[in-house]
C-alpha cells in the first residue's frame, strides 16, 4: 500500500493506493465513525484488478481536521476534497466512485452536482442515502400521508434515532472519547458479526468526535431544502443490505426517478457489509466497473430474484432434470453463477448449457455420486479452488423407494439412505463447512419431502430418509444462525419429475416393478404439479430465509394436520396407496 498528502483546502488528506495505477481507478469513500480501513479487506480483493484508492476523510484517520469545526464537514468542502484527490490519483480519467455510509450520503452529492461532470464513470452505493433524494422521500409522505406511507416515516424514524443524539451539543464526543469508543469493536462484533483485526483503529475516537459534525452541517439543511435536479450524471449501483439497522429499504423505492441507469442488488446482512461479506461486495463492485470500462449492458439478469442473486455461486446436487435443473435454471435466470452435479454427466452438462443461456453469467457440470463420499470430497475440493466458495448450496439429489417395512431389505434400506440422506450430509458437511469458516453467510437448502412429516404404510423407507433430512436441516438451522447461514428443508409432494422413472419398488419382480412405475408416472402426469414451482419456491425460501417450506397444496395440507390433528394423519397413513 501506497500513502500521499493530498492538500484540499485548509486540510490535507491521507490518500491510500494499492494496484497498477494504469488500470481502473477505484474510489473508496468510507462512512461514520469509520476510517479508511474499514475498507481493508475490500480493497485488498479488488486491487488484482483495478488501481485502488482509500482515503481518510478529513478529520479521521490520518487526515487533519478543519478549524473550526462547525462548518468545516459541508457537502460543498466533501466535494472538493473528493475532487482533490481524483485530480492526484487519476488526472484526466474519470473514477470509479465506492461509498459506504456517510461515505456513500456525500458519494451522492458528488455524483449529483454539475461540476463533477466527466470525473465520476459510475458509483456504487452502499447504506447511504442522498440527503436530497431522503428529503424529497420525506416530503412526498407529509404530502400524502396515506396509512402506508405514514408507517414508512415511522419506521425510518426510528431507525434514525442516532441521529438525533449526533445533533446534541458536546454529549457524543463525550461519549465516544469515553466509554462508547472503548466498547465500540465489541458492540461491532456482538451486533454486527464485524470480525476483530485492524479495525476499527485507534483513531475511533478522534474520528467519531470530528465525524458528529458530518450530521451538524449537512442533515438538517438539506433535509428542509432538497435540490431538486439531484439527478445522477454516471450510472449507479445500489447494494441494499437487507438487515441494515439504520436504514429502511423503503427508502430507495423512487430511486429510479432520480437515477437514468440504476442496477439494484440486496444482500441478507447487516449494516458494516465491506467488513462481513467483503467477497460479494467486491465481487459486485468488480462486475459493474468492468462493464462500465467495457461498455457492455450493466451486470443485470431479468428474474424476480436478479437483486439478491447476481454473481452468486450456486451449486446444486440432482441437476440433470427434475427439480435440480428447474432450481438451476431459476438461479440462471435471476444471474447466479451455477454448478450442475449430477451423477449423468450427460444430463449435468445439458443442465449448465442451457442454464448459461438462460441468463446465468458462469455455469460448471460436474459429475458426481452424492453417496460416495470420496467423490462428494474430490468434487468439493475442485468447486473451492477452481469456482470459489458457495453462497447457495441446494442438496436435491435423490431416490424414491415404495414398498412395505418387511418387504424392504437392507440393501434397499442402505441405498435410499445413502443417497438421501448421506447425500445431504456430505454436502453440508463439505460445503457448509467452507462456509462457515469464510465467515461471510450463505444459504442450505436441503430438499426433504412431505413425506418427512405424512407418515405412509408404502413408504417406510423413504419417508425416513427424508424426516432425517428435514430434523439435520432443523438442527443445522440453529447451530448456523450465529454464522449468517441459513438453512432450509423444501418439502414438496406429487412433482411430475422423472423420479417416478427410477423409483424402486420393493418385494416386487421386475414386471411388477415396471408396471407400478407407470401407474406412478400417469398419477403424477394427471396431479402435473410443475417443477418450476417448487424452484421458485426455493428462490423465495432463500431471500427469506425460511426454516420448512411445504410446496404443494397437499404437502401445504398434510403439515397443517401434522401440527393440528396428527390422528387424521396417521388414519390416512394406513390407507393403501392406488398404484
Amino acid at each position: 500500500m501506497r500513502e500521499r498528502r493530498v492538500r484540499s483546502g485548509d486540510v490535507e488528506l491521507c490518500v491510500a493506493e494499492l494496484g497498477d495505477p494504469g488500470r481502473p481507478t477505484v474510489v473508496l469513500v468510507h462512512g461514520y465513525p469509520d476510517s479508511k480501513e474499514v475498507w481493508s479487506e475490500v480493497a485488498g480483493r479488488l486491487a488484482e484488478r483495478f488501481h485502488v484508492v482509500l482515503y481518510d476523510v478529513r478529520g479521521h484517520g490520518r487526515s487533519t481536521a478543519p478549524r473550526p469545526l462547525r462548518g468545516g464537514f459541508t457537502l460543498e468542502k466533501l466535494t472538493d476534497d473528493f475532487l482533490a484527490v481524483a485530480d492526484a490519483v487519476s488526472p484526466g480519467r474519470p473514477v470509479h466512485l465506492v461509498g459506504h455510509d456517510w461515505g456513500s450520503v456525500q458519494s451522492w452529492e458528488f455524483v449529483t452536482v454539475r461540476r463533477t461532470e466527466g470525473r465520476i464513470a459510475s458509483f456504487t452505493s452502499m447504506s447511504g442515502p442522498s440527503l436530497d433524494h431522503f428529503g424529497h422521500w420525506i416530503g412526498r409522505r407529509l404530502r400524502r400521508p396515506t396509512p402506508r406511507r405514514v408507517g414508512q416515516l415511522l419506521g425510518q424514524g426510528a431507525k434514525s434515532w442516532y441521529v438525533y443524539l449526533l445533533h446534541t451539543p458536546k454529549l457524543p464526543e463525550l461519549a465516544w472519547r469515553g466509554p462508547l469508543g472503548k466498547r465500540w469493536p465489541r458492540i461491532l462484533e456482538r451486533f454486527e458479526g464485524v470480525p476483530g483485526g485492524d479495525y476499527p483503529t485507534s483513531s475511533l475516537p478522534a474520528d467519531a468526535a470530528h465525524g458528529a459534525w458530518l450530521y451538524r452541517d449537512n442533515v438538517r439543511s438539506r433535509l428542509r431544502r432538497p435540490r431538486p435536479d439531484a439527478h445522477a450524471h454516471a450510472p449507479v449501483q445500489l447494494i441494499t443490505p437487507q438487515g441494515d439497522a439504520f436504514l429502511s429499504e423503503r427508502l430507495y423505492d423512487e430511486l429510479g426517478d432520480w437515477v437514468p441507469e440504476l442496477t439494484r442488488r440486496t444482500l441478507p446482512a447487516k449494516h458494516w457489509i465491506p467488513r462481513t461479506r467483503p467477497d460479494r461486495v467486491a465481487s459486485w463492485i468488480g462486475e459493474f466497473v468492468t462493464a462500465v470500462e467495457d461498455e457492455q449492458p450493466r451486470p443485470a439478469a431479468s428474474g424476480r430474484y436478479a437483486e439478491r442473486f447476481g454473481g452468486q455461486l450456486v451449486l446444486i446436487t440432482g441437476a440433470g432434470s427434475g427439480i435440480g435443473r428447474a432450481t438451476a435454471f431459476a438461479f440462471a435466470e435471476a444471474g447466479a453463477r451455477v454448478v450442475a452435479v449430477d451423477r449423468d454427466a450427460e444430463g449435468a452438462a445439458r443442465t449448465a448449457e442451457l442454464a448459461h443461456l438462460i441468463g446465468a453469467p458462469e455455469t460448471w457440470a460436474e459429475t458426481a455420486d452424492v453417496s460416495d463420499e470420496q467423490a462428494m470430497e474430490k468434487l468439493a475440493e475442485k468447486v473451492h479452488s477452481a469456482y470459489g466458495v458457495v453462497d447457495v448450496l441446494v442438496n436435491n439429489a435423490g431416490i424414491g423407494l415404495s414398498g412395505g417395512f418387511f418387504d424392504t431389505g437392507t440393501e434397499d434400506w442402505r441405498k435410499v439412505l445413502d443417497v438421501n440422506l448421506w447425500g445431504v450430509i456430505h454436502g453440508c458437511r463439505l460445503f457448509g463447512r467452507r462456509m462457515a469458516e469464510r465467515g461471510q453467510g450463505g444459504h442450505i437448502v436441503n430438499t426433504a419431502s412431505a413425506a418427512a412429516y405424512q407418515p405412509s404404510r408404502a413408504l417406510p423407507a423413504y419417508s425416513t430418509s427424508k424426516a432425517a433430512v428435514l430434523m439435520l436441516s432443523e438442527c443445522l438451522r440453529a447451530e448456523l444462525a450465529g454464522q449468517g447461514i441459513g438453512v432450509t428443508a423444501i418439502c414438496p409432494w406429487l412433482v411430475n419429475t422423472n423420479i417416478t422413472a427410477t423409483a424402486r419398488f420393493a418385494g416386487s419382480d421386475p414386471a411388477e416393478e415396471r408396471l407400478h412405475q407407470q401407474r406412478t408416472a400417469r398419477l403424477y402426469g394427471l396431479r402435473n404439479y410443475p417443477p418450476e414451482k417448487v424452484a421458485d419456491a426455493v428462490l423465495r425460501a432463500v431471500a427469506r430465509n425460511d426454516a420448512v417450506v411445504p410446496v404443494t397444496p397437499e404437502a401445504r395440507g398434510a403439515h397443517l394436520l401434522g401440527r393440528f390433528a396428527p390422528g387424521l394423519l396417521r388414519a390416512v397413513a394406513r390407507l393403501r396407496p392406488p398404484v
